[in-house]
């Protein structure tokens, strides 16, 4: 990975002194900000309902959890960076390849959860897009989880970005317990800090139905705190990226036959998505080992279990 002596200077800076220095060079201030999010980290995860909308509804019990978490930059180009989440359990070194984020400025379109296990791809105005990064999320199989656009802002020497509004489907923390609602409205912040950075979300559960009315159950914050760690030996996860990145770009490829244009596309399997992560996990296992995995393999994968957004689905719910 390279930086240029603009990119070095704002890594240093950050995130103290990002606003008042370079004022002249918003990308790089922009990108150094993203880049800064990468490091190894022990990571708290947070989310408390806080505001309940229908008569009757009890207050769901605050969530915890936290774990040990590398991000990687796996692309760095002047418009898009990509970063890659890892998780490692300190006790016995197993990683987890978890979420990935990609950054790109001024996209020209984005996907959206717009149906159940359905993402749609739509374009974005370039009114919305100016100067603005559009930030996507995906699943640990790659598979689409949320997109929002905003502009990061350096008010009092603070790097922070906010996106817009858009859906997202279920977490994996209430799929699991919850059927009274099915998408989140979500605004998310992502803000550098001294000691790391963090990801603030401002979510509403909201019921949508089939003739496109749409219950809104409860307001939930999360809080997703970066701390810098220097305490665990995070090189499985340095090892486990370094065998299986050339797979996963390869996987990444299939996902963005699919979403680099409308309409998007349907996931087949059941909302966990396991029926399609179990054989990619097991696909880049091998690959660890050393075993080539053919393009068929995982072609035959995504033809089992991917098929384009069907044109009922194309427009965004909202």
């Amino acid at each position: 990975m390279k930086f240029t002596p603009v990119a070095i200077a704002l890594l240093i800076a950050l995130p103290l002194q990002i606003g008042a220095a370079h004022a002249s060079a918003p990308l790089e201030r922009d990108r150094a900000a993203i880049l800064a999010m990468q490091g190894e980290y022990l990571v708290d995860f947070a989310f408390d309902e806080t505001v309940l909308l229908q008569p009757g509804y009890e207050r769901a019990p605050a969530m915890r959890s936290g774990g040990d978490e590398v991000v990687i930059v796996v692309e760095d180009a002047p418009g898009r960076i990509v970063l890659q989440h890892l998780l490692v359990d300190e006790k016995s070194g197993h990683v987890t390849k978890h979420w990935r984020q990609d950054w790109i400025y001024e996209a020209a379109s984005r996907f959206e959860f717009s149906d159940e296990q359905t993402w749609t791809v739509h374009p974005l105005s370039p009114e919305q897009t100016a100067e603005a990064w559009t930030q996507c999320v995906y699943e640990v199989s790659d598979a689409p989880r949320y997109c929002g656009t905003g502009r990061w802002e350096y008010a009092n020497g603070i790097a922070s970005w906010t996106s817009d509004l858009s859906w997202r489907p279920l977490p994996r923390r209430e799929y699991t317990r919850r059927s009274d609602y099915n998408a989140l409205a979500v605004v998310n912040r992502h803000t550098i800090t001294p000691g790391g950075w963090t990801h603030e979300q401002f979510n509403t559960k909201v019921l949508r139905k089939p003739d496109g009315s749409q219950v809104e159950i409860a307001r939930e914050f999360g809080f997703n705190d970066y701390q810098k760690d220097t305490d665990v030996d995070f090189t499985p996860a340095y090892d486990y990226w370094n065998a299986t990145r050339d797979y996963w770009a390869r996987v990444r490829q299939r996902w963005d036959g699919f979403l680099s244009a409308p309409p998007g596309l349907h996931l087949k399997t059941r909302i966990d998505g396991m029926a399609l992560i179990v054989p990619l996990f097991t696909q880049a296992e091998q690959v660890q080992e050393d075993k080539s995995v053919a393009d068929a393999e995982i072609d035959a994968a995504f033809a089992e279990w991917v098929e384009p957004a069907h044109a009922t689905t194309a427009a965004t719910v909202r």
